[in-house]
């Protein structure tokens, strides 16, 4: 893992309505390093993904991309840089009324001018580097879970992107074809010379993959470190997530009491204003 990072994210906060959801987050992903995401339900870590793919606009800060500052780039510049983007989403997100070959197929025909027939080929290809050799012509209803994702993944890869990006790629699956799933992602990155960033809470996985992992809570990056140092942490709220241990919330009445209020006065202004 060498060069210059793929990934640069600086001081980035987010909201939502009143509710801060990214605050302050730094991120530097190095040229052919996988970085995994992992946090609690809410730290905002499909937050900074969907920042991370240009779908959401930041309140501060800002995030470099294949050392393109991405808040500059108007809708064409992003549809070049998209090019060099693969994404895999949590459930697949194939097309259910087009086969497995023409979902794998579709950002070939959309980003750019080849023939059918090669593209037809170059999707094929694809699919035999996810053990999917043959199944171009069923239907995603016709596929397990595990397929799908594997499906999914070819998407992603059609393009020989220099970036890859996966939200919670084990979720749902059996734990081995998880571990199918983790080998596949090792040997991308390995044959494509491709960066990866993985979102998960499956600590199996991102221990197996991961070169280093970015731990995130309430919005805010805890600690990033290699899977020894991060399994060694001090840091309280990390070893709660290693042990999967429940956290214990003290309730403050007035506190409470004033959130409510204050977030009660703030809609009767908004609906005052409307």
């Amino acid at each position: 893992m060498s060069g210059s990072p793929v990934i640069e994210v600086d001081q980035l906060v987010t909201h939502y309505g009143r509710r801060k959801i990214l605050d302050g987050v730094d991120l530097t992903v190095d040229a052919g390093e996988i970085r995994v995401i992992m946090g609690g339900s809410g730290s905002g870590k499909s937050t900074l993904l969907w920042h991370l793919l240009g779908l959401y606009r930041a309140s501060a800060g800002s995030i470099r991309l294949l050392g393109k500052d991405t808040s500059t780039l108007n809708h064409s510049q992003w549809r070049d840089l998209r090019k060099n983007l693969g994404v895999s989403f949590q459930g697949g997100a194939l097309f259910t009324s087009m086969t497995v070959g023409d979902n794998v197929a579709m950002p070939l025909r959309e980003h750019t001018d080849l023939d059918e027939n090669t593209i037809r080929i170059m999707s094929r290809m694809k699919l035999e580097v996810v053990n999917l050799g043959g199944f171009q012509d069923l239907m995603p209803a016709q596929l397990s879970g595990g397929m799908i994702k594997r499906a999914a993944l070819a998407r992603a890869i059609v393009m020989d992107p220099k970036l890859l990006f996966f939200d919670e790629p084990s979720a749902g699956l059996d734990p081995v074809v998880a571990a199918e799933l983790d080998e596949l992602i090792l040997k991308l990155r390995d044959a494509f010379n491709m960066s990866v960033v993985v979102v998960t809470h499956e600590l199996d996985s991102a221990f197996k993959i991961a070169d280093k992992i970015s731990v995130l809570h309430e919005g805010k990056v805890l600690l990033t470190g290699t899977v020894d140092q991060v399994q060694a942490s001090k840091v309280e709220r990390v070893q709660d997530l290693l042990g999967r241990r429940p956290r214990t919330t003290e309730v403050d009445a007035d506190e409470y009491l004033k959130r409510l209020t204050e977030e009660e006065y703030g809609e009767y202004i908004q609906s005052v204003r409307g």
